[in-house]
């Protein structure tokens, strides 16, 4: 039995901690998904993101975004035409073929 997660709402201020407004159902201002995340792996782990995937196993040699479409937890884009293809969860393809892969385009 998966573990049911809490439905996060967006409250209209980013969420990195900028205090910046950010659009209706978003979480965060531009690129600063990116900055949380990289500030929470050096406080929990004491490392850059480099560091934190090259010492659980992941890098050029080994890709994460590979191992969690190989976990089912994300999945990689069936229309793109270079391989890998584009890889994240459900809603982040269905959202990338919008942009990418309209009819006719």
């Amino acid at each position: 039995m998966t573990e049911k997660k809490p439905r996060l709402i967006p409250t209209g201020t980013c969420w990195c901690g900028c205090q910046k407004e950010v659009g209706l159902g978003k979480f965060f201002a531009p690129g600063h998904d990116k900055v949380a995340e990289a500030a929470l792996v050096a406080i929990k782990y004491g490392a850059s993101v480099p560091e934190f995937l090259h010492n659980h196993g992941y890098g050029p040699h080994h890709s994460v975004s590979g191992a969690a479409v190989e976990a089912g937890i994300w999945e990689e884009c069936t229309e793109c035409s270079s391989r890998p293809g584009y890889r994240g969860t459900a809603e982040s393809i269905a959202n990338h073929k919008r942009k990418y892969h309209r009819a006719g385009q």
